[in-house]
């Protein structure tokens, strides 16, 4: 069983550092600030996993502390949020709308495959594989999220702020897994004598 965790947690996290840098290069090119924070969690969920992969090995003690160092990890996106949300208010061009719904379509079928896959594991390996599935859970909603601001932004409302309402709320995502995280972990922590 801990082999096949392995084995899932290494896949996802490949496929989440591919495609960090096929979305963060289309926002850059699109000027999205919801793709941005959406392509720093990739490259947050890549990290959680390459982590996940090595702390298997580890004592369950030194676990719980890495998830709750995780749960640190999981505010990055916000953080890149507020970043990029400021730089979009200064400078308020609406991103291209076709091009993020189709990065945002991208990352859905990406983080789909990764939480099925994450699924059959998601209560096996304590904080830090639930931290794997939340996070990819929670990313398919906001590429749903984003792919809806490229059809508004398209059809409806030509503006900044679509993009930014999505960016917001995929940083209010990551802050309530951070939450989880963190309260799993220390009931782990606590646990271990």
């Amino acid at each position: 069983m801990e082999q096949a965790l392995r084995r899932t947690v290494m896949t996802v996290a490949l496929l989440n550092l591919g495609y960090f840098g096929v979305e963060f290069a289309v926002a850059l090119a699109i000027g999205s600030v919801s793709l941005l924070a959406d392509s720093v969690d990739f490259l947050e969920d890549a990290s959680v996993n390459l982590l996940i992969f090595f702390a298997m090995a580890w004592s369950a003690k030194s676990r719980a502390r890495v998830g709750m160092g995780m749960a640190g990890i999981l505010l990055v996106p916000a953080l890149a949020f507020l970043v990029t949300a400021w730089g979009k208010i200064v400078h308020p061009v609406p991103p291209l709308p076709v091009q993020l719904s189709l990065a945002g379509l991208g990352a859905l079928a990406v983080n789909l495959f990764c939480a099925y896959i994450l699924a059959a594991h998601r209560h096996a390996g304590g904080s830090l594989t639930r931290a794997a599935f939340l996070s990819a859970r929670n990313d398919a909603a906001a590429n749903i999220a984003i792919i809806a601001a490229g059809l508004v932004t398209a059809y409806l409302w030509h503006s900044i702020w679509p993009d930014l309402v999505v960016g917001l709320a995929i940083a209010l995502i990551n802050l309530d897994a951070a939450k989880e995280v963190w309260e799993a972990a220390r009931e782990e922590h606590e646990a271990v004598p």
